[in-house]
């Protein structure tokens, strides 16, 4: 599984809740549009983004895909047909936003709603296998995910720890993590 991860804040010109109801509606739009290898989106609001310039609200969107074909399938459908109107509405009110591209590393396949992200970065010199070793202790528990950066699109780390609590990650020579609280604000049905 792959997973386009956007993120995006309002232009300080539009209410807060235009810009929401617009990405909403194009997130129902996207839904409703059956992409090949499309298998859904997760938008959070989110707080102690450090990569993002302070703003009152940003969001992430989590755009989840087959693989890479599906990938470039879901980047030419979300932007045309019945979600052509809706993307441009939303966009029309966006100040800015970045970008990355994730894969699964560790975890269940579930959706990516946890209210905690934890992104960090493997510390210099440990391997990639006594990192995830040392890792599983979280990444492994119910409702938990460990997710690595596929390409460098993005200022974020190379790994998101996406879990139901706050981790304390005590781990030899890492860098102190930076926590994402994350509110869902879709889908609705898992609201």
């Amino acid at each position: 599984m792959i997973a386009y991860v956007f993120w995006h804040w309002p232009s300080p010109a539009v209410a807060g809740a235009a810009y929401e109801q617009a990405l909403l509606a194009f997130h129902g739009a996207l839904a409703n549009a059956r992409l090949p290898g499309f298998q859904e989106s997760v938008v959070c609001r989110v707080e102690g983004a450090g990569w993002l310039p302070r703003q009152p609200t940003a969001y992430e969107d989590w755009y989840l895909v087959h693989d890479f074909t599906a990938l470039g399938l879901v980047n030419e459908g979300a932007v045309a047909g019945a979600c052509r109107a809706p993307h441009e509405a939303v966009a029309r009110h966006a100040a800015g936003g970045t970008a990355g591209l994730y894969g699964l590393a560790r975890g269940a396949e579930d959706p990516p709603t946890q209210p905690c992200a934890t992104w960090l970065a493997k510390p210099a010199g440990m391997s990639y296998e006594r990192f995830f070793a040392a890792l599983a202790a979280w990444s492994d528990r119910a409702g938990a995910s460990l997710w690595q950066r596929q390409l460098v699109l993005g200022p974020t780390p190379e790994f998101c720890l996406l879990s139901p609590a706050p981790a304390d990650l005590d781990l030899p020579g890492l860098a102190p993590p930076l926590r994402v609280t994350r509110r869902l604000v879709w889908p609705p049905a898992r609201l």
